[in-house]
């Protein structure tokens, strides 16, 4: 499986390019040490066709195929340092992708236990399996998959402590709602144009509570699977 990739990489994908990646990120305002050890250690040049290795390493969205792309290292980052203003034992993401942003998650788990079981949910039979075949030439064999409509979350799982989804719908499902654990947190960009609001839901004793971080860029979120 492993010779299937070049894990290390060399020149535009060396550990050096992945650090500069790094530093790129910490100057635009990410500040958790721990996303960026994932963001240094993870391969992103793997998750991306062969052609593109080469800008794997730039703070920009690629694509996949499948009309869905890999989402810019920043939004990951942000995505994930957002989620993570706690540690959250089991957390489900919606949208698997290319299975970059899986590996960032399962990589913190596995570097600080910040975070524990990962599930993730792909409605693209294609891409899920190429994600999982990749999390596993990485090591990363902690990870469960579905491939299911993310709109229904994953109900025989939950609840979650945390749910992260990486495309947009144009209201967020009540079933990810009805998912979140007492304390858990959502994160999902909302709204139905190309741009769309970075928003925070928290399961609070309260009731759920809102917050619009920032616009950001994503596919929209499709109902059921191919």
């Amino acid at each position: 499986m492993k010779g299937r990739f070049d894990l290390v990489g060399i020149g535009m994908t060396s550990q050096r390019t992945r650090n500069r990646l790094v530093d790129r990120l910490r100057e635009k305002g990410i500040s958790d040490e721990s996303v960026l050890a994932a963001v240094a250690a993870v391969p992103r040049h793997i998750f991306v066709d062969e052609a593109l290795a080469h800008r794997a390493y730039e703070d920009t969205a690629l694509p996949i195929g499948q009309g869905q792309t890999i989402s810019q290292p920043f939004v990951v980052a942000l995505m994930t340092q957002t989620l993570l203003d706690q540690p959250r034992d089991r957390v489900l993401e919606v949208g698997t992708g290319s299975g970059y942003q899986t590996a960032i998650l399962a990589t913190i788990g596995k570097l600080d236990r910040r975070v524990g079981k990962v599930f993730t949910v792909e409605r693209l039979g294609a891409l899920i399996d190429r994600a999982r075949e990749r999390l596993t030439a990485i090591g990363l064999r902690q990870v469960r998959f579905r491939h299911g409509d993310g709109y229904r979350g994953w109900p025989e799982e939950g609840p979650f402590d945390g749910i992260l989804v990486t495309a947009a719908p144009r209201i967020v499902p009540e079933a990810l709602l009805e998912q979140l654990a007492p304390g858990g947190r959502l994160v999902v960009p909302v709204g139905a144009d190309t741009i769309q609001q970075l928003t925070v839901y928290d399961r609070t004793d309260r009731g759920i509570q809102q917050t619009t971080l920032d616009q950001v860029r994503f596919v929209p979120l499709v109902k059921g699977i191919q």
